[in-house]
């Protein structure tokens, strides 16, 4: 059999509008079988790219063509978008599973804005600049680790609410950091090298608490267990491998871990009762809302209304200025 041809994507969701024709492939995020009120079998699809995601129908031959791919899989439509409450759809009339070796993975991911190593090297200057000798030590136990720095190159930060692409987690950590930066030089009082510390360290666990390698889920470690006590047995054994490292200090380490979400009500088993762990919760919440914020702005960029559309986690419209 001869190999298959890498085939160029040319169409993205964010360039769709309503009444054009789209032979294009995406990657299936969700897929559900459903029934209409008169019992005839259709299929409801989630469609992603790198610019963004829509939702795709198939009404004909819907059982059939339900066997043919599944989530994960990136297929090619043939299919004309069309307008329902005021969002862009597809109406799907063929559907096709492509193979690995006809498709770009970077057509179908998005990634962080800038280079990952640069964004890396940065975060590690951090660490060269810790001026306590535990924490710098720490720290290198964790980013100096192969297998931790890869895939905490990779992660996302999260599932579906802020920084979720391909190096999401670096990008929202070396910004918590250099924020955390500002704050130190503002507030007199703040150990600065813990402040930091929490910073690189607070969302540690979500390496392990998501899924990444084409949809991003939660693991079932992190269904089961949470980057919050993923993050704890991590930095328990990085501090169990340096000799003599402080008690109290190792300690504090964990409250800030423990309480970064701030409250019970948003999964941090303790509330915030040191003024690095306070400061840590405030400005990574700020971080994720800021990007939040911006990523759903720039999604509702082309419609002509001033506001966006209701945000559901954000519990809000969203005006667009």
């Amino acid at each position: 059999m001869a190999d298959r041809t890498l085939k160029t994507k040319t169409i993205y969701t964010k360039n769709i509008r309503p009444g054009e024709k789209i032979s294009e492939s995406f990657l299936v995020t969700e897929k559900n079988l459903a029934f209409s009120q008169k019992g005839s079998p259709y299929l409801n699809l989630r469609l992603k790219d790198k610019t963004g995601e829509m939702e795709g129908k198939i009404w004909e031959n819907a059982t059939e063509l339900d066997k043919q791919f599944k989530r994960g899989d990136i297929v090619h439509v043939q299919s004309r978008a069309v307008s329902f409450k005021n969002t862009v759809q597809l109406s799907i009339n063929d559907i096709k599973k492509m193979e690995d070796s006809e498709v770009n993975p970077a057509d179908y991911f998005p990634v962080a804005g800038r280079d990952i190593e640069e964004i890396f090297k940065e975060m590690m200057s951090y660490v060269e600049e810790m001026n306590t000798p535990c924490l710098k030590s720490l720290l290198e136990e964790f980013f100096k680790d192969d297998s931790t720095a890869i895939l905490f190159k990779k992660a996302p930060a999260a599932k579906s609410f802020h920084h979720v692409y391909i190096g999401g987690l670096l990008e929202h950590t070396l910004s918590v950091v250099r924020l955390l930066e500002t704050v130190a030089d503002h507030y007199p009082g703040v150990d600065r090298d813990i402040l930091i510390t929490g910073g690189l360290l607070h969302d540690i666990g979500k390496i392990y608490e998501f899924s990444y390698d084409r949809i991003i889920d939660y693991s079932d470690q992190g269904r089961l267990v949470g980057h919050i006590v993923i993050g704890i047995e991590m930095l328990n054994a990085k501090i169990a491998a340096i000799k003599d490292f402080p008690d109290a200090l190792a300690m504090e380490l964990r409250h800030l871990i423990l309480s970064h979400h701030g409250s019970q009500e948003f999964g941090s088993p303790k509330r915030p009762k040191t003024l690095e762990a306070l400061i840590v919760h405030h400005i990574d919440d700020l971080d994720a809302k800021v990007n939040a914020f911006q990523g759903f702005i720039e999604e509702s960029r082309d419609e002509e209304s001033s506001w966006t559309p209701f945000h559901r986690l954000l519990d809000r419209f969203i005006y667009k200025g």
